[in-house]
């Protein structure tokens, strides 16, 4: 009689692999073991293992194992570290969320969360490892502010772990978020605003700052602006913004970080709208279709801009405001020029944030007298959820008479008016 030919191959040890099974074998403890490959992480080859007491569970665990990987493009592994977890997840999730959130969750994972807490096992972390990044961040010297855009990250990519089954329970959901400090903001009062004006217009970024305290509009949105998208209204539905990319060339074609590359690529989500312009710089849309705005255009702005496009000299991107060699304004340079004016003008006392002028220009609609509803319109800035249509033409002449109530108050009679009672 012959021998048994998988008792004899199970005695020596050797794999035993039926058609299609892929590594499977006995161990001397008797279990049936499988080994599935999964993608390399790092450089690194990883495998899972799956254990059963006979072959054909092993085998069904096996399949539905690859069901899993195929779907989910990954397993979890009892080895698996915060590390490498977090790592993976910021791949999926550069497709899923717009650039400058995935720019935001890289620097978080690599300055804090990996430096922190990357050595822990992924299934053994708890709500007292998301605290020791709170305090690490904390004792840094850092904000609160960057301590609860950790937690938020953390709350995010744990939870995809738990859906995905790697974790049982997603701890950043097991420990309160870090509070923000209380900030107060600083905004320009009537007469700065109105000095600010005069001696903006006096300067060579002067009709462009002149543009953002009249409009409420953020940056991008202003040094993005196109003069195809200028006319009656301001048409604020792209904003400029650099985007990081990849080199797909493989840095072979010599550009510094942010020059351009001919093989240049970015991870976006499906739905994400984009244009190039030029190197790292893009025009894109806003968050949401709520945040595109079309805004009367009336004097004294109207006048304002009407004489800067009659003196600046062509740009190849159509562009409203440009350096003067017709390339973008890089939305860094914006802020660091508004920086340098509020020096000049109030020293290091006070500094109102180029975005805080938003608040300024509420201020000022408001104490003109414009319905609260009119306002939400002009800024885009709404607190309540609104229904009707996006900036339908209709809206259009009630938004004019808003603008146009706002310049009233820069009117002579008005702001001898106020001289006069003191305001």
């Amino acid at each position: 009689m012959k021998p048994d030919r998988e008792q004899a191959t199970l005695t020596k040890g050797h794999t035993m692999r039926g058609k299609g099974e892929g590594s499977v074998f006995k161990d001397s403890r008797g279990l049936w073991n499988g080994v599935i490959e999964l993608p390399p992480l790092n450089g690194e080859r990883r495998r899972k293992t799956i254990r059963r007491k006979n072959k054909k569970d092993l085998l069904d665990a096996l399949a539905q194992a690859k069901s899993e990987l195929r779907r989910l493009g990954d397993l979890p592994t009892q080895n698996q570290t915060v590390e490498q977890w977090f790592r993976y997840w910021l791949k999926q999730v550069s497709k899923e969320v717009r650039p400058n959130t995935f720019d935001g969750y890289k620097r978080t994972v690599e300055n804090h969360i990996i430096p922190s807490i990357g050595t822990v096992k992924l299934d053994k972390l708890t709500a007292a490892h998301v605290r020791r990044v709170h305090d690490g961040i904390l004792a840094k010297g850092l904000s609160s502010t960057t301590a609860l855009l950790a937690h938020r990250a953390m709350s995010v990519s744990l939870k995809m772990a738990m859906r995905e089954g790697r974790i049982g329970r997603n701890p950043a959901q097991l420990t309160a978020p870090p509070r923000v400090a209380a900030k107060t903001l600083d905004v320009l009062t009537l007469p700065e605003s109105v000095a600010l004006l005069k001696d903006t217009l006096e300067s060579d970024n002067g009709v462009r700052d002149a543009t953002y305290l009249l409009t409420a509009a953020r940056r991008g949105e202003i040094i993005g602006l196109e003069e195809d998208r200028l006319g009656d209204v301001l048409d604020l539905s792209w904003q400029l913004q650099r985007i990081l990319y990849s080199h797909g060339c493989g840095g072979k074609c010599g550009a510094r970080r942010g020059a351009d590359c001919p093989d240049r690529t970015i991870n976006v989500p499906a739905d994400y709208e984009y244009r190039h312009i030029v190197d790292g710089l893009y025009w894109t849309r806003p968050k949401s279709r709520k945040g595109w705005r079309v805004i009367p255009l009336v004097d004294p702005l109207r006048s304002i801009l009407e004489q800067h496009m009659s003196q600046m000299p062509a740009n190849p991107h159509g562009l409203v405001f440009a350096r003067e060699d017709g390339r973008p304004i890089d939305p860094k340079q914006a802020s660091a020029d508004w920086r340098s004016v509020m020096k000049e003008r109030f020293g290091e006392d006070r500094y109102v944030r180029l975005h805080d002028l938003r608040h300024t220009t509420v201020d000022l609609l408001l104490l003109a007298g414009v319905p609260e509803d009119i306002v939400m319109e002009i800024v885009g800035h709404s607190t309540r959820a609104q229904t009707r249509e996006y900036k339908s033409r209709a809206n259009v002449d009630r938004l004019r008479l808003g603008m146009e109530q706002m310049s009233m108050l820069f009117t002579p009679h008005e702001l001898e008016r106020r001289r006069e009672i003191g305001a």
